[in-house]
């Protein structure tokens, strides 16, 4: 068994890290990847480019995946991980600040897990990623563990 970790794609760096000190404060002790855009996700997740040297075998325990992404945005990245026989059972959090139904509509039916909108409130962001942390860190159990 690996060890677990999360992989975090997130482009905005106030939101990457009000998310790694959310899980850092909550005890969530688990190592966090950090990729910062679309493309970037897909390299790491299937070694590919300046990732050619990791084991696409090495799945996240979760990925909380932004929408709002440069060069491809969360949904195309949702899309590509369902559409592969490696990444298509990798639970994904759409962690978001749209408040656009048609977004969590169609993350949901590009396969996201769940969809979480970012609170604005820090005390508030820091009890949701308390929450997911918990969640997919310590309950949740993935087939390929």
């Amino acid at each position: 068994m690996t060890e677990k970790y999360i992989l975090l794609v997130e482009d905005n760096p106030d939101d990457e890290l009000l998310t790694v000190r959310a899980l850092k404060k909550n005890n969530i002790a688990n190592r966090i990847e950090i990729v910062r855009d679309g493309q970037e996700a897909l390299d790491f997740l299937f070694g590919e480019g300046e990732y050619a040297d990791r084991d696409p075998f090495d799945r996240p325990q979760v990925i909380l995946l932004d929408l709002k992404l440069p060069k491809l945005n969360g949904l195309e990245v949702l899309r590509e991980l369902r559409a592969n026989e490696i990444t298509r059972l990798v639970p994904v959090v759409v962690l978001t600040s749209s408040n656009e139904d048609r977004d969590m509509i169609e993350s949901y039916q590009l396969g996201a897990n769940s969809y979480v909108r970012k609170p604005v409130d820090f005390d508030q962001f820091i009890e949701a990623a308390r929450q997911l942390g918990l969640y997919w860190m310590l309950l949740n159990q993935i087939p390929y563990d």
